[in-house]
This record gives structure tokens, sequence and C-alpha cells, in this order.
């Protein structure tokens, strides 16, 4: 079966920094519903239309065409006494941005009694190259094109 709208490929991937150097490593393949749904990234999805299991590319990505620019008004830094005790790097809130909007942050680095909070993708601003091959391919079931999202292992669990 081929890559179309409203089918479910299941790909393994891996990305690595424009140097070569592994960024992340697929244990668990990516598993979308193909066709515009925002599932992943549309140049994934332009570069995998109607190829079948089996396929194997690598695509070089500029920030724009993979997780953005980084935004420097997404970073805040907030006093630790504000925080919970034991807050680590790594750990993630949800707040606003500076026009209202819920967004997730991460701590991304601790400096005495101050927290540093981004709200970037941590791959953001970076150029990078993604390996794919497509596992297999499978129709969408009416459910998940309704829902928008794929069910199951690896997909979206109600």
């Amino acid at each position: 079966m081929k890559i179309e709208k409203d089918t479910v490929p299941t790909v393994q991937f891996r990305i690595a920094d424009d140097k070569g150097r592994l960024v992340q490593d697929s244990r668990d393949p990516m598993v979308y519903l193909h066709g515009g749904y925002d599932n992943t990234l549309p140049k994934i999805e332009e570069a995998l239309e109607g190829r079948e299991p089996g396929y194997q590319t690598v695509l070089a990505l500029q920030p724009a065409d993979a997780f953005g620019e980084r935004d420097e008004s997404l970073t805040r830094t907030i006093p630790k006494s504000e925080f919970p005790p034991g807050v680590k790097v790594g750990g993630q809130l949800d707040a606003y941005t500076d026009d209202g909007q819920p967004h997730t942050y991460f701590v991304s680095k601790i400096k005495g009694d101050k927290v540093l909070l981004d709200g970037n993708h941590p791959l953001a601003g970076k150029a990078l190259r993604f390996h794919l091959k497509v596992v297999s391919v499978r129709a969408a079931t009416a459910e998940e094109i309704a829902h928008r999202h794929v069910h199951g292992e690896h997909g979206h669990h109600h």
C-alpha cells in the first residue's frame, strides 16, 4: 500500500544535526495519520507521499521547515522560590506567553536562586537531517479520520 491521504504510515527515524551528530533515535517508530492533519512535519509528509514500505530517505531541513526558529520571547527567568522543592532541569510547567496564550515551558537551567524557562522546542533554531524508513502502511479507520489522529499502539489513546 502506498502512503496517501488517510493512511497510517509507520516510520523509523533518526535525527542528526547538520554536522551528522545523532540528536534522536526512535526506539518506537513514528505512527501518524497522513494527509494534512498536522501529525508530523509538512516536509516529512511531502517526502513520504506515494511511497511504500521499505522506502528510505534523508531530509535536510532548515529550522523553518523543522521545529522553527528560536523565539527569545518564549524564555523566562523565575525566582526558584516560586517552584515546588525538587525543581530539576528538564522539568516542565504550563504557563502563559506574553500575549496570554497557554504554553508549555521547560526548565532549561537553574542558576543560584533563579530558574530559566524556555518555551521553544528543544530542537528549534537547528538545521537537522531526518533519516526516515517506511516500515508499513495501512488504511486509517473512520474513527481515526474523524478524530484526526492515529489510535492504538504508538498512537493516541482515549
